[in-house]
């Protein structure tokens, strides 16, 4: 008989080590940033750091192979009534209800960084039932899995927070993409993507519309500041003293959404080049993993998943940052300053190295709900 001795050195054999290795030359640099930026914002993340480790510490040993058959469809329901919710009770902040406060503690959660979550376990948990065929899941399978990233992508673009919501919608659907949808039906979306792209664009909000307009034209203010700041940086950056685009304060919110520009203005070319490396050596380790494990649906929707959030995160705040796509407030990941979605990323890397640790314990999945192939397809 096993002890739980053996359940803890299985977890720990298993573990992905490189993985998460990775992510600390990540957190070194922000926090030094941050620092840097302002002492008070790196208590702040310090705390934040120790909560993630927290939640980390808590999902990777919960077993989500017996319990992801009833936990992820509630999660997902709660999540959408959470979403619903906002905008009844929801705080209003510069014109976006994004929030919800919690009664007697004054702290407040953002219910659209909860959905990654939700929506890797939905999906996870419908393709582990009926994984793909050998030539990709037809048009009907495939609305049945879009409606899952559908509602809540509509549900967070009418808050309006569109760049959260169109993350979500791109992640999802990069899932189905590594997942396998037959060639036609992705050559009908896409076609009627096109088709249908001036509608979408008048159905835009005004300021949204303003954002591109920008981005075709003259740069906004945010964007003219992040420019200097990393124009002036160079090649080798510049000190702390030096760095006055962000120290004396011309760089708007120079420690969330454009601290890409203060790591240009503060170690230069080489600085920038060394993160956005880091992020690069990052995802082709979780799409590696993604690979390896193509045969448990699971694994590959979580590893597959977190390389689409990571890629589209830092895509986008980068090529916001200089000027290259239109400003949205999306922080570069667990980089940029914040907590609810640090924690959110340390909650799905808790999860997918539970999976990968536990895949072939046969005392963690014994009576578990999830039929990840049938017997009768082994043979």
């Amino acid at each position: 008989m096993e002890s739980w001795f053996d359940f803890d050195r299985r977890i720990f054999k298993h573990f992905s080590y490189v993985l998460m290795v990775q992510l600390i030359p990540i957190l070194v640099i922000s926090s030094y940033l941050i620092n840097e930026i302002n002492p008070y914002l790196f208590t702040k993340q310090m705390i934040y750091y120790f909560l993630g480790f927290i939640a980390f510490s808590i999902t990777v040993f919960l077993p989500w192979r017996q319990i992801m058959w009833w936990f992820a469809p509630l999660l997902y329901v709660a999540n959408l009534a959470l979403l619903a919710a906002v905008e009844v009770v929801g705080i209003s902040v510069l014109g976006a209800r994004r929030w919800i406060e919690i009664p007697g503690v004054g702290l407040t959660i953002q219910p659209s960084e909860f959905m990654k979550v939700s929506v890797f376990m939905l999906l996870g948990y419908l393709i582990a039932r009926n994984p793909p065929p050998p030539n990709g899941y037809n048009v009907l399978h495939f609305i049945k899995l879009s409606v899952v990233i559908v509602i809540p992508f509509l549900l967070i673009a009418k808050e309006p927070d569109l760049g959260t919501a169109l993350v979500l919608l791109i992640t999802g659907y990069g899932i189905l993409f590594v997942i396998g949808i037959n060639w036609k039906v992705w050559t009908a979306l896409f076609i009627t993507l096109g088709l249908s792209a001036p509608l979408l664009y008048g159905h835009l909000k005004p300021y949204q519309k303003q954002r591109i307009s920008d981005f075709v034209g003259k740069p906004s203010y945010h964007v003219r500041q992040a420019l200097i700041a990393i124009g002036s940086g160079g090649l080798e950056g510049k000190s702390k003293e030096e760095s006055t685009q962000t120290q004396l304060k011309f760089l708007p919110v120079s420690s969330t959404d454009f601290i890409f520009a203060y790591l240009g203005e503060r170690f230069g070319f080489k600085g920038m080049t060394v993160v956005i490396a880091l992020y690069i050596l990052l995802i082709l380790n979780l799409l590696r993993l993604s690979s390896k494990y193509a045969s448990d649906p699971l694994i590959k929707v979580f590893a597959a998943g977190l390389a689409f959030l990571f890629f589209v995160y830092m895509g986008v705040n980068i090529y916001m940052v200089i000027g290259l796509a239109p400003v949205v407030g999306l922080p570069l990941p667990m980089f940029s300053h914040g907590g609810t979605s640090f924690i959110i990323f340390a909650v799905i890397f808790g999860i997918l190295q539970n999976l990968i640790a536990f895949k072939d314990y046969s005392r963690y999945n014994i009576d578990s709900k999830i039929v990840m192939i049938s017997k009768d397809k082994q043979r």
